[in-house]
Order: C-alpha cells, then sequence, then structure tokens
C-alpha cells in the first residue's frame, strides 16, 4: 500500500525531522522519501498509486504501543477476541499489543505462546504474548518462562494478580535473570487491600464501602524494589496510581537500580469523586485515587520517572459491569480512548510520542520504530484538537464498559500504517 502524507507535524524524538513540518512518502511499507512540496506519484497499474492522506495540523508518530492490554483469547472470546482487540487497538492508534496472560487456559507454556503468535499473524497490529511468571497465575510454581521465551514471549506476568509470597517473587526474579527476561508486575499487598471497592479516603467512608489505602500498592513496591536491588534484576512495576508510589521508584532509580514503570491512561484524569453515582464503569484497579495523586503521577512522566503510558484495557460483558458496584468486575475498555485521555490530561505531541510510542518498546527490547528515510513505515496520524463522539458505531471492541461512551471526546487517530497495511479514519 503506497501512502502519501502532506503536512504533517512529526512527533519522533529519534528522527532528524522532530517537530518539523513534512510531507512523507510511504512506498510498499517502507518510508522513501521525507520532505517538502512532495507531489502524488501515477503508475500505469491503479493499485499502486499512492493515496494521499492531508496531514496539515496532525502530529505523526511511530505507532503507538500497549504494555497492558488484555484479550480473552484463549477461551474468554465472549469478552474480546485477538480480532476484535486489533480492530479497537488500531482506532487507538496502536500497533503493537502486549497481551496479559490471564486467559483460560492461562498463557503458561509455549502451547498457549504458539497458539496467539499464529493467531496473529498478519495483523496490521502486532500482537505480542505475555507469559505468566506462575502456573495457573496460582504465585506457587514458576511457569515455562525459558520455554516460552523460546517460543516468543517478549515479558512475563501473573496479570491482575500480584505476587503475594516473598520466596517465590525472589525466585522469579533470580530465574528471569538467568534468561535476561523481564517480569511485569501489578503492586498490592493483598492482606492490606483485602475486598476493596475504592480508594480509601473520604469518597469511601461517604459511600460506606471498604477502602483500598495507597499503602497496600506502596507496600508492595518498597518489597518489590528491595528484591530486585538483592538479585540486581530488572523489574517492571505496571498500573501504578499514588503519589507515593511515585516517590518510591523516583529514589530507586536515582540509587541505580532498574526499575521502570507505567501508568493507565484514566489514573491520570479521571478521580475518586467520580464514584458517587456508583457507575460500575468506573470501577477499576487499581482503585481511582485522588488529585493530588492524578498531579504527581503527571510529573512523574514529564520528570521521567514514569516511563511510559498503558491502556489497562480490561473488557467485560454487560451480565459482569450491568451490576451493583459492589459486585461489578473490575476494568474498563480503553485501547480507542487512552489519546483522548492524555490530551485532557494536558500533555503534548512530543510527550505522547516518547510514552506511548518510543518507551514501551524499549522497556521491551523491541525494533523503536523511526520516522526516516529508509525505515519501515510504523506509524501513527494523529490530531491534538480534533473532536469525535466515541458510541456503539465506532466502538470496535467486542465489550462496551467504558464510561466515556456516547460522550464528545477530543484527541483523534487520523490513520494507522504498519506491516505495508493502512487504516484511515475519517
Amino acid at each position: 500500500m503506497n501512502l502519501l502524507l502532506t503536512g504533517v507535524t512529526i512527533a519522533d524524538p529519534n528522527s532528524e525531522f522532530n517537530h518539523q513540518v513534512r510531507d512523507v512518502r510511504v512506498v510498499q511499507g517502507m518510508i522513501v522519501e521525507i520532505g517538502l512540496g512532495l507531489k502524488p506519484q501515477q503508475t500505469s497499474n491503479p493499485q499502486e498509486n499512492e493515496e494521499v492522506v492531508n496531514g496539515k495540523g496532525a502530529f505523526l508518530a511511530p505507532g503507538f504501543f500497549d504494555l497492558n492490554c488484555s484479550v480473552g483469547d484463549p477461551g474468554f472470546e465472549t469478552k474480546e477476541d485477538l480480532q476484535t482487540a486489533s480492530a479497537a487497538a488500531q482506532a487507538g492508534g496502536f500497533t503493537g499489543l502486549a497481551v496479559l496472560p490471564h486467559t483460560k487456559p492461562v498463557v503458561h507454556s509455549k502451547a498457549e505462546v504458539e497458539y496467539i503468535i499464529n493467531k496473529s499473524k498478519n495483523n496490521l497490529v502486532d500482537i505480542y504474548p505475555v507469559g505468566a511468571i506462575s502456573h495457573d497465575l496460582e504465585g506457587k510454581e514458576l511457569a515455562e518462562l525459558y520455554d516460552m521465551q523460546k517460543a516468543g514471549a517478549i515479558a512475563f506476568s501473573d496479570g491482575t494478580k500480584p505476587i503475594s509470597d516473598d520466596g517465590f517473587m525472589s525466585r522469579a526474579l533470580q530465574y528471569a535473570k538467568g534468561i535476561d527476561g523481564l517480569l511485569i508486575v501489578y503492586p498490592e499487598n493483598k492482606s492490606i487491600a483485602g475486598k476493596t471497592q475504592i480508594n480509601e479516603s473520604k469518597t469511601s467512608v461517604l459511600l460506606g464501602m471498604k477502602g483500598m489505602p495507597a499503602l497496600a500498592e506502596e507496600m508492595h513496591i518498597s518489597r518489590d524494589i528491595f528484591l530486585a536491588t538483592y538479585h540486581q534484576s530488572p523489574l517492571h512495576i505496571s498500573n501504578i496510581s499514588t503519589a507515593g508510589s511515585v516517590a518510591l521508584i523516583k529514589k530507586a532509580k536515582k540509587e541505580g537500580l532498574q526499575i521502570t514503570c507505567d501508568v493507565a491512561a484514566h489514573h491520570l484524569v479521571f478521580t475518586e469523586e467520580l464514584l458517587n453515582d456508583f457507575d460500575s464503569n468506573y470501577k477499576v484497579k487499581p482503585p481511582l485515587r485522588g488529585k493530588t495523586d492524578n498531579k504527581a503521577l503527571l510529573a512523574g512522566l514529564k520528570e521521567g520517572t514514569i516511563d511510559a503510558v498503558s491502556s489497562q484495557h480490561r473488557p467485560h460483558e454487560p451480565e459482569f459491569k450491568d451490576v451493583e458496584f459492589e459486585i461489578a468486575a473490575y476494568g474498563i475498555i480503553a485501547l480507542q480512548t487512552v489519546l483522548p485521555l492524555l490530551v485532557k490530561a494536558g500533555m503534548d505531541a512530543a510527550l505522547i510520542a516518547e510514552k506511548l510510542s518510543v518507551n514501551p518498546r524499549k522497556l521491551l527490547n523491541l525494533k523503536v520504530p523511526v520516522i526516516a528515510k529508509g525505515e519501515a513505515a510504523n506509524i501513527t496520524l494523529f490530531s491534538m484538537t480534533e473532536q469525535w463522539e466515541y458510541n456503539s458505531g465506532n466502538n470496535y471492541s467486542k465489550s462496551r464498559n467504558s464510561p466515556l461512551l456516547n460522550q464528545t471526546l477530543t484527541g483523534k487517530v487520523k490513520l494507522v500504517y504498519n506491516n505495508n497495511q493502512i487504516q484511515v479514519y475519517g
């Protein structure tokens, strides 16, 4: 598929054209020319003619990559399958997904890894399986980490389940270091958190629900930092949500530890006050926190303490969300709404490209796309100002558990291109 983008502002810290307005020509999946005043090329074969897209006022970045995405395939395809996840991802500007292992069966051996890789071949969106750290996500016995890595797993995680046993976590870090593997962990001290519903605060008291203190997250992060220090191992902490967590990770980085982290886009914008109407679509884990935490998380992104932004995409059937708040499942669908939330949070295009396109791939030791002549085209074109309505007609996920449905959002993906495939959104 041949493409000519005109008048785009390039947002790529690794490109010599970063922050510059340019035209970009793509031929058969490769960037062949970057300049000014490029004209469409006509050929004798109409199928080889260029699609011309006016990108004036829009930004061109390397394709977005999501570090933390749940897909139901295999086993829970009624929530989301690999095809619908891909459709939602590309509509949100993502050309790459790291999919978590909490499926049925759990992705804890090479067979499940190979299934995901084979089923997602030849897509516009590159899908990378994350293998489980423990067998059946039970936190007791190591899964087949080495075999999964050889089969194509890019990292290891127990998904939404925290690893509670200190000794098991220690052994997992030691083993992963031996094979140059990366552990991605969810921070929650289960004995402190208990069966919580929302953040522990005045709001939880007012609503009469058991709250999860920031302490539960921060104690777990402290433990993991101690263990990673002991083993001199890399560790990625996913979906942090408190100001205290930012401070702990900032200190660890200053000490030279190999600690990285990400934050879900909704934790930069949503606050616990949104729960006053008991809307279960705002029920997420970790829970929505306060405005002070929002500000600390955004500051952590800008200063480099927080390495990346993730979607924390968690699809659910209506029967798991359209129920009383106390029994509703945790999570929202989020692949299509990450960009609007980052715009609302006040992030600029350069920071978005760094935290959504470049850093996630660097963390996983994947090749980072570059907008340069001679490079494969893996790109996302997006507007920071264009508005659109997110509704059932343009929701590509199989699920609909988003509090943003039927709202007008600012920040729109215009085009994605990867693997010599293109998708343009009007």
